[in-house]
């Protein structure tokens, strides 16, 4: 392919070319007896850096003092990524040759230390090792690391400045004879935290132009990448086994052994590249990495500002705008503030418009204020806190305009000074999402089937997001519970255990209400109960209880292991009624009644059987009976309350007393 074609050079073939093609002999050639230095021959390669050379002429029987060649360096671009490596399409053009009787295909043996210029290469899948030239073509690198090239079988040094014989090296930026100050080393180390909810974890992301990436995974745990270049291409790759390859045009050399792993990335990166470890055993793992991250934002020292004055002697000041390297566009100044390597540079000062104001003016023009010094600035304080923490509210600012010295002293001064730009807003809206509103669920069916009862119904304070929240206001709260009649005639005795008691559907409606919200602190977090497990009579409902806590600076909800919650863990199964069986009145069994009211024992404690007096004297003399009077009272208010919430607790005997003893007066 073009991209990567190159010539060979026989010095005897071309003498008629050089000879066709000299230039005038030099004062110093005929002193030296040299003819002129040819013309310089086609470049070796077309790309990733070859060789060119020059030849010239003994003019003297006797031998000529010096060398009758000269070599530079030519096509130094790079090659494109598919053109492959220079030494390999070396040792892949004798793979239509046969050895020793048999076809191969031929691999580079790269970084000989003892004759890197001569080419050897091994058979594919085999460990025959052959050196098949002696001399590799000119131009060829002399190791892989290194831009040093083989010409006429000998590594010559080559700098980074592509010149033969050059010293010049790469700082660790890879910056030609650079001081290594466009970017900053970054070490560190991770260990793994295992987790019953967590299979994998972020390492460490390394930003694009990044180079001489290296890490170090001991444990059972593997590596894996992930890329996204600027364009928003996202790819990634499992580092399943040992090798080298490309991911995103980034040479990655990997290395995978039975306790750790080695990932290494000359750069410079060509995409973001994220590190992430993927678990895969019970021991914890540790990763060290290394690498140069580029300083893509720095100060830039501008021009110098218009003189302060057209004549009689005037000042003008530079000043220094940061500056984004990847895109080549000004960009605010606290970009730079990031790096502490950043110093802004100061101002300079220099005098101007010496020459003296002509006689018939009588003044000197004064320059416009902000074309010569540093441009005065607004700047603002902190928002205050919003004035509503829902439904739309207001929070303000001040604002000031100011100036900064040579020194870098801040001072406020006159506003007028900062007209040339827009004032920014003093006020702006906050919090305009809606307030937390009651959201009531449907009514219970009523606690019982004859006559008059009550049924209940939960009422939830729901969020903007639809989540259960607080806030709500206790005034507009909807009631949790009614009267309800059922339109069937009750036959049952009045001191019976009623049959639909409405205690399950009330703890329901508390719970719901009462429900946990994540916090930032680990806390237990129920679910929603599941549908009751049968239609009709006693069944059960079961829920999930998670140990969460809310990560304040994703705003997320994360899973944590239970035993990280403190506290009891609320009961993740429950008793339920959903109504009689059939239509008709049903006796509870003792099993069922332990069942449906044993885990309620805070009504027992709340709620119970008392005896207030007795009714009239059924006599008003010659003897009668007084019938002591029950009724259901909460214990802590002393009120009386609906009978059907002291159904757990056993009613009284009914007492009998007699009364108006006293004989009746005759008639």
């Amino acid at each position: 392919m073009e991209c990567c074609r190159w010539t060979t050079a026989g010095t005897l073939l071309l003498v008629s070319f050089v000879l066709s093609s000299r230039t005038a002999r030099s004062e110093e050639d005929r002193d030296s007896l040299w003819d002129a230095w040819g013309s310089w021959s086609e470049c070796s390669r077309t790309c990733g850096g070859g060789a060119s050379y020059s030849l010239r002429r003994c003019l003297s029987s006797k031998t000529c003092e010096g060398r009758n060649i000269r070599y530079r360096t030519c096509s130094n671009v790079d090659c494109p990524p598919e053109a492959g490596d220079f030494r390999a399409q070396q040792c892949s053009a004798h793979n239509d040759v046969k050895y020793q009787g048999q076809f191969y295909e031929w691999l580079p043996v790269s970084n000989d230390p003892d004759n890197p210029c001569s080419l050897k290469c091994q058979a594919r899948g085999a460990a025959l090792v052959v050196e098949l030239a002696p001399k590799v073509l000119d131009g060829t690198r002399c190791y892989t690391e290194s831009l040093d090239m083989c010409i006429s079988g000998l590594c010559q040094i080559v700098g980074c400045d592509r010149q033969l014989g050059s010293t010049v090296k790469e700082d660790n930026c890879g910056v030609c004879n650079g001081d290594g100050s466009t970017c900053r080393l970054v070490r560190g180390q991770y260990k793994s935290q295992l987790s019953a909810n967590k299979l994998d974890d972020t390492v460490v992301a390394i930003p694009y132009g990044s180079r001489q990436v290296r890490l170090v995974l001991k444990g059972p745990d593997h590596l894996y990448l992930e890329t996204k270049t600027l364009q928003g291409v996202k790819s990634e790759n499992s580092l399943s086994s040992t090798g080298s390859f490309l991911m995103d045009n980034s040479s990655i050399d990997f290395q995978k052994f039975p306790d750790k792993e080695i990932l290494r990335i000359s750069g410079p990166l060509t995409a973001d590249f994220t590190i992430k470890i993927h678990y895969a055993g019970a021991a914890d793992s540790s990763v060290q990495f290394i690498f140069y991250q580029p300083i893509i934002h720095r100060w830039r020292e501008t021009d110098f500002f218009p003189c302060s004055a057209s004549c009689g002697g005037g000042y003008q000041l530079t000043s220094a705008e940061c500056f984004d390297l990847r895109n080549n566009r000004v960009v605010a100044d606290q970009y730079c503030h990031y790096y502490p390597e950043n110093i802004k540079p100061k101002p300079k000062l220099q005098e101007c418009n010496l020459d003296p104001c002509p006689a018939s003016d009588g003044y000197k023009q004064i320059m416009p204020y902000d074309l010569y010094h540093p441009l005065p600035r607004w700047e603002s304080t902190p928002w205050t806190a919003c004035s509503s923490s829902c439904g739309g509210g207001i929070q303000s600012r001040s604002i000031s305009c100011v100036e900064e010295d040579i020194q870098g002293h801040i001072s406020p001064v006159e506003e007028w000074k900062c007209m040339y730009t827009p004032k920014m807003p003093v006020v702006q809206p906050c919090n305009i999402f809606d307030c937390p509103k009651w959201l009531a669920q449907e009514w219970s069916p009523c606690t019982v089937t004859c006559g008059q009862g009550l049924r209940y119904r939960v009422v939830l304070c729901i969020d903007h997001r639809g989540m259960h929240t607080g806030g709500c206001s206790t005034k507009t709260k909807p009631h949790i519970k009614e009267e309800c009649i059922v339109p069937t005639p009750c036959y049952k005795p009045k001191e019976k255990l009623p049959v639909e008691a409405k205690l399950p559907w009330y703890k329901q409606a508390q719970e719901l209400e009462e429900g946990a919200v994540v916090s930032e602190e680990p806390s237990f977090i129920p679910e929603a109960w599941s549908t009751c497990s049968v239609t009709c009579g006693v069944g059960s409902q079961v829920r999930l209880v998670k140990c969460q806590v809310l990560l304040s600076f994703s705003q997320s909800v994360a899973d944590l292991p239970i035993d990280e919650c403190e506290g009891p863990k609320p009961v993740s199964q429950r008793a339920c009624y959903s109504g009689p069986c059939g239509g008709e009145a049903t006796e509870y069994t003792p099993e069922e009644t332990e069942l449906l009211y044993g885990s309620l024992q805070e009504f027992d404690e709340l709620y119970d059987w008392e005896y207030e007096g007795f009714t009239e004297c059924s006599e008003s003399c010659g003897g009668g009976v007084q019938e002591a009077v029950v009724t259901c009272l909460n214990k802590q208010t002393r009120e009386t309350a609906d009978e059907t919430l002291c159904v757990t607790s056993r009613r009284p005997p009914q007492l009998l007393k007699a009364c108006s003893l006293d004989p009746c007066p005759p008639r």
